[in-house]
């Protein structure tokens, strides 16, 4: 059993950048290549048309053996005949051997490296489960390495799942949804289950599923809209994260800073710092100036939200004549000249 204290990582078996079937099959392809050209090349010389030159290798190479295109009737143009068939056939089977060795070789070490992965997992105790490695998956993962906290990542990706295997961390492939992935990850043993999808639906399902089998584990679960974090904590969950508000929140209180709107226009190192913790929030700040044409010209904050349907918060208006309405009221209006201080999903992780 690993302890809790105790980093677990898997090491993935480096390997060249062509294994060895893979170098073996290449040579093969440029050895056949090579002597069906040289010998197209020879019933060239020997005054016969490209055409029937190429389709004469090929055939032969081959061992279709159609016949003869034209007669043979020289001394070395059997010879060269003969040593066609030769080192074609040759070619063919070193081809075929190379090829049938390569896929074997690439089925093993798929077999073997997925048993190894799990019999690592199997030996966890006092874990962490990581659903999802989104950006906000690739941060707890991160975090807890630092920490020393072993971990298992559950991601449907292949993708992924290659790039958190890349970084040595230990991974299932599959949804996890799927009560099996879930008693495959450990958790009946594990201590703590992150759920971090992008699905507040599947985050639910992910906490109901994992209450059931482990009473004692603890759950912190994301949500995306606020609605969710009811039916999370309803479902089980110890503890529920809306990246969303943690944002505004943070975003709030540096508007309400003096230097607020070196912030939203500057390039200082706290506000780059704090835009790049945004970015791997999957979250944006920006300001919108109303303007005579602007499509959000009188109308309510709170209609623009609804709209938005969980993807835009308003954190602020600047008023034209020089106030700031921090979170605003849901049925301030926006006139003309105002700024409209919001915060965005950048993007899904």
């Amino acid at each position: 059993m690993a302890p809790a204290g105790k980093r677990a990582r898997y090491a993935p078996t480096m390997r060249p950048r062509f294994s060895r079937p893979l170098t073996h099959l290449i040579y093969a392809i440029l050895f056949e290549a090579a002597v069906m050209v040289v010998f197209s090349i020879g019933y060239r010389v020997a005054g016969w048309s490209w055409g029937d030159a190429i389709y004469m290798v090929v055939i032969t190479d081959f061992s279709v053996g159609f016949g003869e295109v034209r007669p043979i009737t020289e001394p070395w143009l059997r010879v060269w005949t003969m040593a066609l068939i030769v080192l074609g056939c040759t070619g063919t089977i070193f081809i075929t051997g190379s090829l049938v060795q390569w896929l074997t070789e690439a089925q093993i070490h798929r077999a073997l490296g997925g048993k190894r992965m799990e019999n690592e997992i199997e030996k966890l105790t006092g874990h962490v489960i990581i659903c999802g490695y989104g950006r906000i998956g690739r941060m707890i993962a991160s975090q807890l390495e630092s920490g020393g906290t072993p971990f298992v990542i559950v991601d449907q990706s292949a993708e992924r799942v290659a790039e958190a295997r890349e970084s040595g961390w230990l991974t299932l492939s599959g949804e996890a949804t799927d009560e099996e992935v879930l008693r495959m990850a450990g958790v009946a043993r594990a201590k703590v289950l992150a759920t971090v999808l992008p699905n507040d639906a599947a985050n639910v399902f992910i906490t109901l599923s994992a209450r059931n089998m482990n009473p004692q584990i603890q759950i912190i679960a994301r949500g995306e809209v606020p609605s969710t974090e009811r039916k999370l904590l309803q479902a089980g969950a110890n503890r529920v994260v809306l990246p969303a508000h943690i944002g505004a929140d943070r975003i709030a209180h540096l508007i309400l800073h003096p230097n607020a709107r070196e912030l939203l226009g500057g390039k200082t190192k706290s506000s780059l710092d704090f835009e790049h913790h945004l970015t791997e929030l999957g979250l944006d700040m920006e300001e919108i100036e109303i303007g005579p044409n602007s499509p959000w010209l009188h109308r309510r904050v709170e209609d623009l939200e609804a709209e938005a349907a969980g993807r835009l918060m308003a954190l602020a208006i600047l008023r034209k004549e020089g106030g700031t309405d921090m979170n605003p009221n849901p049925t301030a209006m926006l006139m003309p000249g105002d700024a409209l201080v919001v915060m965005r999903r950048s993007g899904r992780g």
